[in-house]
């Protein structure tokens, strides 16, 4: 069963973290105060975080990803805002060439670029710290868990990534959360966000409050707390769908110290803790993500801007029984010990009349994976225990020449792999029976050029070739046990070898500032790419799918496709849309050893608003979001079945008041016409209804001080 937390913890936090700011506030002499709001003032302006959204006029984000000459993307804190009470899966899902793994009863996220999924091939992080958490069973192959109450943005990087974060296959996301420049604005020394919302079709009350205290011009500090505990859902037929209920709670903590304009050291720790159902069996999951970071940035150095990163994750999957109180996987634990760090250092120079930006480094994590499979049988399951790292060592170098950018990047990949286990005789592999053990290491190099055209301020061209890898995951190697009822069997493959992708990528980005009107903004991103993989790695089914390993399938898989994102802003009226096609021969994922990962050929989302009354307080709007019909896979239906999925549209509305000192109301109906449908790349073992989630209204109510 689904123990509740108790809302008395949260009531209590989340008065002092309200009450706590203001009164150190207060206490403060009225001199001192005076004196500290000048420095503060001028420290603010130069240090303030900017939420990176594309806004009306001249004012442009710091990571604007329409300046970027690559396939890169944002959910800002505004976009967020607006679908509060919404998942996490519901934002990714309106970035182009982005989806997800769905499983309405797991509340893990699994991001899917360009129809690759799990183990790996997506590197997610939160804050920067990885989340290599893997899983095989009737679910995706890798989850990330996290409150949507703390995200204040979340990037997206499509194809390869040279830099920090790299080593996959098809891209990173990471999961930025709420930091103290966020909250701290203008000329004080506090700052922080407590917002309610409560909605219907069992969505239920989430409340969350976040605060940040400046004691000086050295140390700052924050703290957060946010509980939600939704019920069943009904789809848009009026069915419930079953164990979709959960019971969240989640703390951060976060300290910032600066003893001068030159060093900055940042100190951070998350907790995550959730009751659902998911995979027939009642769970928890745990995470606790912990990061240290120290930057060196001096101003009259142009050749030093050194960074440093420093974390550790726990993340602990618990299995209690199944519905009826039993379970052959009963007391499964499933815990990732992560720990990590990366380097690197930027440097500008002139060489002649070209100008030179280089950043180099290293990054590393070390991943221990200890699984108890149940509590009658501990060893032998389908999830095996091991050890994997990766060690990446980086340069990426920028040569400008007049209007011409050519970006050169080099990166080495290097991982291990050790475990142990043991295989039965007649094993589809022919290894000996009785126990092995694997010691696997491998290394590349992984180059990418970009070269990139600045004839005017507004338009600028870009080309890309690069390359990239994914290594094999203890979960594949180390696979083993039998499926419930013994009609299974599942084997190791100690002979995997890591996935490759060769690319090339075209495409542009469009910026106009005063197109149709003197503020206004219009701001536009399309490419083109087309990647060959090699060693692509599915499940193999043998003697009538009674035998089941991961392989390296033969020969070179594509996929290419199309994407586009746009975005107008004239502040009385904005809107943005995002546009994806793909098309792809890639040898199909077996659900039940991991999930079919294709996307929809075609996946279109657009949002259309405008903005009323004295300083533009009221906003109000609609969302689309439509896709074709989707590929499963035949290995994954029966015969005689069709292997599409179909597709669907959903329009949602919104709207918000902004009130007098930070307080506004946001209320939201999503899914308005109560469509039925099932969302794309969703699973849930044993399932024979649609998943999607009917109209449902949300109220959030959200203060600011």
């Amino acid at each position: 069963m689904i123990v509740r937390h108790s809302r008395s913890v949260l009531l209590a936090c989340t008065a002092l973290a309200i009450v706590m700011p203001s009164a150190i506030a207060f206490a403060q002499s009225a001199p001192s105060t005076a004196q500290t709001a000048e420095e503060q003032k001028a420290k603010n302006e130069a240090d303030t975080f900017l939420s990176p959204i594309i806004v009306k006029g001249s004012r442009q984000a710091a990571n604007d990803p329409y300046t970027k000459p690559g396939p890169s993307s944002t959910v800002t804190a505004d976009q967020i805002n607006l679908q509060a009470g919404q998942g996490t899966d519901d934002l990714l899902r309106s970035v182009p060439g982005t989806s997800t793994a769905n499983n309405p009863q797991n509340p893990g996220v699994a991001v899917n670029i360009r129809g690759f999924e799990g183990s790996g091939r997506v590197n997610m992080s939160i804050d920067g710290v990885r989340q290599n958490f893997r899983f095989t069973g009737h679910e995706a192959q890798g989850f990330t868990y996290i409150d949507p109450a703390f995200l204040a943005g979340i990037d997206v990087t499509r194809g390869s990534v040279t830099g920090i974060g790299g080593g996959a296959l098809a891209g990173t996301v990471n999961f930025r959360t709420y930091d103290i420049d966020d909250l701290i604005q203008g000329d004080k020394n506090y700052g922080g966000i407590v917002s309610a919302t409560v909605g219907t079709n069992e969505l239920g009350w989430s409340e969350s409050a976040i605060g940040a205290y400046r004691f000086n011009d050295v140390f700052a500090v924050l703290g957060g707390i946010s509980k939600s505990d939704p019920r069943n859902f009904e789809n848009g037929d009026g069915v419930t769908v079953p164990y979709t209920e959960q019971d969240l709670l989640s703390g951060m903590l976060k300290a910032e110290i600066t003893p001068n304009a030159e060093n900055t050291i940042k100190l951070g720790g998350i907790s995550y803790d959730n009751d659902f159902f998911a995979n027939s069996y009642f769970q928890n999951v745990k995470n606790k993500t912990f990061a240290a970071s120290y930057a060196y940035t001096p101003g009259d150095n142009d050749l030093i801007d050194f960074k440093t990163n420093f974390y550790y994750n726990r993340l602990e999957m618990q299995y209690d029984t199944n519905a009826t109180g039993g379970g052959s996987a009963a007391g499964r634990r499933i815990k990732d010990t992560g720990i990590g760090f990366d380097v690197s250092n930027t440097s500008k120079f002139d060489v002649g009349d070209v100008a030179v930006t280089t950043k180099y480094g290293v990054e590393y994590f070390h991943d221990d994976y200890d699984v108890i499979n149940s509590r009658t049988q501990p060893l032998g399951g389908v999830n095996g225990s091991g050890k994997s790292a990766i060690l990446g060592v980086f340069d990426t170098t920028t040569l400008t020449y007049g209007m011409a950018d050519l970006t050169l990047g080099l990166r080495y990949d290097h991982f291990d792999l050790d475990g142990s286990g043991a295989v039965v005789a007649g094993n589809p592999l022919g290894l000996p029976a009785g126990p092995y053990t694997v010691d696997k290491s491998e290394g590349r190099l992984n180059p990418s050029v970009t070269f990139a055209l600045n004839p005017t301020e507004w338009f600028q061209p870009y080309v890309t070739y690069a390359e990239t890898q994914r290594a094999p995951t203890v979960n594949e190697i180390f696979a083993g046990g039998t499926h419930p009822g013994g009609t299974q069997s599942f084997f190791p493959n100690p002979f995997l070898e890591a996935e490759t992708s060769k690319g090339w990528e075209i495409g542009a980005n469009i910026k106009f500032d005063g197109l149709l009107d003197a503020g206004d903004s219009f701001r536009l991103k399309a490419n083109y790419f087309y990647d060959n993989i090699d060693n692509y790695i599915t499940a193999a089914l043998l003697n009538g799918g009674r035998q089941i390993f991961f392989v390296n399938n033969p020969g070179t898989s594509r996929v290419s496709g199309f994407e586009l994102q746009a975005a107008y802003d004239a502040g009385f009226v904005f809107g943005d849309l995002a546009y994806t096609y793909t098309d792809t021969n890639l040898p199909s994922q077996v659900n039940g050893f991991g999930v079919q990962s294709y996307l929809p050929d075609s996946i279109f989302s657009a949002t259309l608003g405008a903005r009323f009354l004295e300083d533009q307080r009221l906003t109000v709007g609609s969302r689309f979001y439509a896709v074709s019909r989707a590929y499963v896979g035949s290995v994954n239906v029966a015969a005689g079945t069709s292997p599409y999925q179909p597709g669907y549209g959903l329009v949602d509305l919104f709207a918000n008041y902004k009130f007098e000192k930070g307080f506004e109301l946001t209320g939201s109906v999503t899914n308005v016409f109560d469509k039925t449908y099932t969302p794309a790349s969703s699973t849930i073992a044993g399932n024979t209804i649609e998943t999607g989630r009917g109209r449902t209204f949300m109220i959030t109510a959200r203060a600011r001080f």
